[in-house]
């Protein structure tokens, strides 16, 4: 395994592998990225494959963990490129569903993929799926950055993918692990959340979701994972958070 994996849950027969591939070639932008793999008896469900330059790196290390061929879906949280633009390429690579929003099914073609037939759209309320002796439950997030959001729980591992819910602004490679301190943690967080997420509103119909959930572990498209307590705490933080529109006098 190398310095870009983590294993956040294996029992033998499903395992779920955190990746953090990112496009260095531009160090003035440069944002840590993380995508995710889950993988039952042989089968696979890539989330959040990120951007067209990432796509060998990522392919490379998902093919140690679990066979192409076998990649059965790929979830997409939302629109952005640095969790969508390498589409085209994993559909050439796979025969996987694709699994997103309803709302972002028409821009795909943007990023070169021309399969609609292939993409399974999910409606504003969610859905569950089956996969293996276990499910996969697509928990709305919607305007917690973009309007057409979801976030992916695994009911087997109690790993919450969430996308940029719980994103964090960090750069450098050590920071590639998981939250020690919640405290000092908030400080990568805040920032971030209150431009990028809708409302306290918004903020507390999801956590009032995930609290419904059986959750271990917290696992963010950007920066570090949630753990044990952390998973509380920055669930307490996140329904009390101010931003998005309760903002709406500084923005204009």
């Amino acid at each position: 395994m190398t310095d870009n994996e983590k294993i956040l849950y294996d029992d033998g027969t499903h395992k779920c592998v955190m990746f953090g591939f990112d496009d260095e070639s531009h160090e003035d932008s440069f944002l840590s990225v993380n995508q995710y793999l889950i993988v039952q008896n042989g089968s696979g469900v890539l989330v959040d494959p990120g951007s067209e330059a990432i796509f060998d790196d990522l392919y490379e290390a998902v093919s140690r963990h679990v066979e192409i061929e076998n990649i059965k879906f790929i979830f997409l949280s939302h629109q952005d490129p640095d969790v969508s633009g390498s589409i085209a390429q994993w559909a050439i690579s796979t025969k996987a569903k694709f699994i997103m929003s309803a709302l972002w099914v028409r821009f795909m073609s943007h990023y070169g993929f021309m399969e609609m037939s292939r993409i399974m759209s999910l409606a504003d309320h969610g859905a569950k799926l089956k996969f293996g002796n276990d499910y996969l439950k697509f928990v709305p997030a919607h305007f917690l950055h973009s309007p057409g959001n979801f976030t992916l729980y695994d009911s087997r591992s109690k790993i919450v993918f969430s996308g940029d819910i719980g994103a964090a602004v960090v750069t450098s490679p050590e920071d590639y692990k998981h939250v020690d301190n919640f405290e000092k943690h908030v400080e990568f967080l805040h920032g971030f959340h209150k431009r990028y997420m809708g409302s306290n509103k918004l903020c507390r119909a999801w956590v009032s979701h995930v609290q419904k959930l059986d959750v271990d572990i917290i696992a963010p498209q950007h920066g570090l994972i949630f753990e044990e307590k952390n998973v509380k705490l920055f669930l307490e933080w996140l329904n009390e958070l101010q931003c998005g529109s309760d903002f709406m006098s500084e923005l204009y």
